[in-house]
Order: C-alpha cells, then structure tokens, then sequence
C-alpha cells in the first residue's frame, strides 16, 4: 500500500518546527494536596492550560485498547495511541480473549509445553504478580495454571516479581497469601507440586529495561535459574522478613529470595527439560530476560551453563528482533503509523528521551517497531539515565533532553520533533510527594525555555501527556488514613497548543470523549496535511 499525504489548501504550517512535548505521567487530577502537579509551581503550565488551544483527553481504558475504562493507561499504550492516530486492542485485552476463547491452549507451542512437562519437567511462569494489569494480571496467570491442573501437569512454578507501582506500594502479601494457599490445596488434592519457587521488587530483579541495568536482570536469573539468592520456606516468610527488616521497604524495591525446602535445596529453579512462559503481556521489562533465555552468543553476564528450556513470551514483546522466538498470543499489528506517512512525504524528524523511556518515543511510538523507518530522514537521541532511585534525583535527565533539542531545533534541519520528559512517571512512582513537586517543576522549567525557542524559530509546539500520575500521590480512606499511591491514574491528561504566529485559522473542534489517539491527525493538521482518512478526528477544525 503507497503511504500519501495531501495538503491543506488553506494552511501550510509555520515556517518553524513542530515540536511534541511528551510530559509521561503528568495528568489532570482533583486540585488538592495529594497533586503534585498541582502542588509544582508551574507558570508555564498554567499559561498554556488556560490557552483557547487547550481541551483534556482521555489516556485510559478503552481509550488506549484496554479492556474497560478501569484499566489505567501506561507509557506504551499510550505511545501506540500517540503514533498510531488509531485505537488498536491492546495487550491485556489479546491475551484475556486469547484465554476465554481457548486459542492459547490449541497452539502447537502450548501443546510442546505441555508434552514437556509430562515428561518429567516442571512449567514455570516468571512475571509481574499483581492486577495493576499494565505488565501483567494475576487474573490471567490463574486461569492458566487451573488449566493446567485440568490436564495433569504435576509441577508448576512460580517465579513472582512483586509490584509496589501499578498496585499498592506494600501490598505483594495480598497476592502471596492466596495463591500460597492455592497452591496448597491443588498439591494436597492432587499430589502435585505447585509452588511460588522465587522472587523479588520488579526494580530490583529480572524486569530492567532499555539496557539500563542488566544486574538486574542478572539478580532474577541467579534467583530463578541458578537457585541463588537469600533462603526462604515461602514467599510469605520472605516478604515478611524484608518489611520486618526495613520499614520503609516497598515491594518494587525488595531484594532478590529463593523459597527452600526442610533440607535448605531450592524447590524449584528453572532445569533441563523445562519449559517456562513469562506471563507478562506487555513488552519493555520482558525483553531483557526474554534474551537471557534465548540467545545462544549472550554476553550481558555470566548465565553458567544455559539450561535445555523451552521457553516462551506470553506475547512477543519485540517483532524487529524477533524476541522471544516463541510467545503464546499474538500482539497488535499496528501499521500505518503518523511516522511511515510522515517519510513517505521526505518529513526530516527527531526523537528524544532518557533511557527510561526512549523506546516509548521509538518503538512503541512507530507501532512496536525497532530501529528507524528512514534513518536517512530520522534522528534518535538517547540520553543515558542515572542508576539511581528517581526520588533522589527528581531533575532525571529533563535539562539534558531540554539542552540538545535546542540544538537540534536551531539546526533548522527537522520539520518534527518529538521529545519525552520521564520525571512526572518515574519520580511519581516513587511516592514521594517533595521529590515529584520537583520533578513537576522541572518540566515546566524546560518547557518554558522550549516554548521561547519555538517562538524564536517562528513554529509550534503541543504539549500532552500519555497518562497520569504525579497528580495523585496518595489516596485517603473512609477512616482518613494516608494511603501512599505509585500507579498511574484514570484522569485525563493535557492537550495544548502553542503556536505564537495563531490568528484564529483554527480552533479546537468538538469531539465526544477525545483521546490520545486524536493527537497524530492534529499533528499531520500543524504540519499543513489533511488527517489520514480512518486516523481518528484532529482536535483542530476550521482547515481546509
């Protein structure tokens, strides 16, 4: 299919660049003390929040393809949404049909799985163990291992990666308990061994991203593979013990544990003859271990002698580099992206982020695609991102990514920028009020100096989010306690346009319930092109 774009008659752009501005986790929330966002001092904010060029959009649920608009919206879907101009059913929403119709378990994969274990090895699932259902959903896991129970697989083992950030930050014993007790029964009703084998905070074991920090990752594989990490009897004894030991410990955070049996032996590391599924749906903290798993030239780390496991992504969390090689449900077929188009019509652009969400920017932003469309028209630049909790440094690398799209935008070379500032996501999910204030107002600092770059090269700039966070850092209950929060939000997020050359060419148009995905046909609108045919509506109308 040729990729075409026509042009407005009535409008052509600016003679400057179009720049997106990206603030990942910073949302519209109730104007009180649990906002940081309303808390910050933010004078840049405010002045384009009370813009004509402003409305609020919808970055959750249904809005981004999840399941039901109690599903919060998270960084990837919502880059898909932001790219794609379009709505397409997302991870969580593929895997539960795939798991209620019966089509992940009439796979050839799934019937070499289980072939396996009948033949005397153990299945393990590794991943995210929490509902936050961004990563993963203990939902999902559960129904997958009552099905095995149904077909007789008689040792199953977990491998759990405590949350703390999509869920409650100290709630892992609200998932730990129950499915010990599960366990229990199934092993005395059956005669099987099921069994939660390792653990640890996903920040801390297995789910790094990005290349961030591969010890990470080498923690999980000592702790699920080798057998390696600090003893416990249970999951239960071993989140105990952290939380007794350090009070302020929260679950994303908690160090690496292997449960052991009367005679101190792991009962359950990943062997020869195994096979192994991890049960995350989405794709950027699966990849890494993915690799562990599966490349034979692996270099990251010493993984000793790789043991003969089939193993197996719920989804493939990487078409371009084919990773994993074997995944149980197909992932979304995202074409067309506002990126293809925007080559196709010789558009030089750049993107910009810090590691932690570079790949938003890139391969979630191009449709879970790796690598560039054109690279003779497109420019990435990862900023490295301290290894470091992101409370104690809220700034993150904002001034840096602030610094060197300057540079890129006084080049004159690009007509379009897009560009991620993390602090709003990664500092919330920290659940410190002080330290997210700083990181709210260090957006807005370098927006502001951004916005007096683009009035200076006569373009435009829009400015958004991909979901909230920051805007809600603690909840209070019916008996006012302080809840501290970590996950993201169901609020809306911003939409503004800043454009210093406006003469009224256009407004904001009317639309019924506009969402991120309205963004890409807006875009294509400033850049002086007509919305692509079936992208959803842009928020601006009076063009022609």
């Amino acid at each position: 299919m040729t990729l075409r774009l026509k042009k407005l008659q009535s409008f052509k752009g600016r003679k400057g660049p179009l720049l997106l501005i990206i603030m990942d986790g910073i949302g519209l929330g109730v104007q009180d003390g649990s906002n940081a966002v309303y808390l910050a001092k933010t004078p840049a904010l405010d002045r384009l929040f009370s813009s004509r060029l402003f409305c609020a959009l919808r970055a959750h649920g249904t809005a981004v393809g999840l399941p039901s608009d109690d599903d919060m919206g998270n960084s990837e879907v919502g880059h898909n949404a932001l790219g794609a101009g379009r709505v397409f059913d997302q991870g969580a929403r593929l895997v539960n049909r795939a798991i209620e119709s019966g089509r992940i378990f009439k796979t050839s994969l799934w019937e070499d799985i289980v072939r396996r274990v009948k033949q005397g090895g153990a299945l393990h699932f590794i991943g995210l163990f929490s509902d936050g259902n961004v990563h993963s959903n203990i939902g999902q896991l559960y129904k997958i291992i009552d099905k095995c129970v149904e077909l007789g697989l008689e040792r199953v083992c977990v491998h759990a990666l405590l949350d703390g950030r999509d869920v409650g930050e100290r709630s892992a014993l609200d998932y730990i308990v129950p499915a010990e007790e599960k366990f229990r029964n199934i092993n005395k009703e059956r005669g099987f061994k099921y069994c939660i084998a390792s653990g640890g905070g996903r920040m801390n074991v297995t789910m790094d991203r990005y290349n961030a920090d591969w010890n990470i990752v080498k923690r999980g594989w000592d702790a699920h593979v080798l057998g390696k990490a600090r003893d416990f009897s249970s999951a239960e004894e071993a989140v105990r013990t952290f939380y007794d030991e350090d009070p302020k410990m929260t679950d994303q955070y908690m160090g690496a544990f292997v449960v052991v049996d009367t005679n101190g032996r792991p009962v359950g590391p990943v062997m020869d003859g195994d096979a192994a599924v991890c049960f995350n749906f989405r794709g950027d903290r699966a990849i890494e271990i993915s690799r562990a798993f599966t490349e034979k030239d692996f270099k990251e780390f010493d993984r000793g002698p790789l043991p003969d496991v089939l193993y197996a992504g719920m989804m493939q969390y990487d078409g371009d580099t084919n990773m994993p090689p074997d995944f149980l449900v197909q992932p979304p077929v995202i074409d067309r992206t506002i990126s293809e188009y925007l080559c196709t019509e010789k558009v030089r652009s750049f993107a910009i982020s810090e590691t932690q969400k570079f790949g938003h920017v890139t391969y979630f932003w191009n449709g879970n695609r790796s690598g560039y469309i054109d690279p003779a028209l497109e420019t990435y630049v990862e900023i490295p991102s301290d290894r470091i909790e992101f409370d104690q440094a809220p700034r993150m690398k904002a001034i840096e990514i602030k610094d060197k799209t300057i540079e890129m935008l006084r080049q004159r070379e690009y007509r379009f920028g897009r560009l991620n500032f993390a602090n709003g996501d990664m500092v919330g999910h920290t659940g410190k009020m002080d330290a997210a204030i700083i990181a709210v107002e260090t957006v807005d600092q370098c927006i502001a100096r951004l916005l007096d770059v683009i009035t200076e090269l006569e373009g435009i700039a829009v400015v958004s989010a991909d979901h909230g966070n920051s805007d809600v850092m603690f909840t209070v209950d019916k008996k006012g306690n302080k809840k501290v929060k970590t996950a993201h939000t169901l609020n809306p997020v911003p939409f503004a346009i800043y454009d210093p050359q406006y003469k009224g060419e256009y407004q904001m148009a009317t639309i019924e319930r506009p969402g991120l995905s309205n963004i890409a046909g807006t875009l294509l609108n400033l850049l002086g092109y007509e919305n692509v045919e079936d992208y959803d509506p842009s928020l601006i109308s009076g063009l022609t």
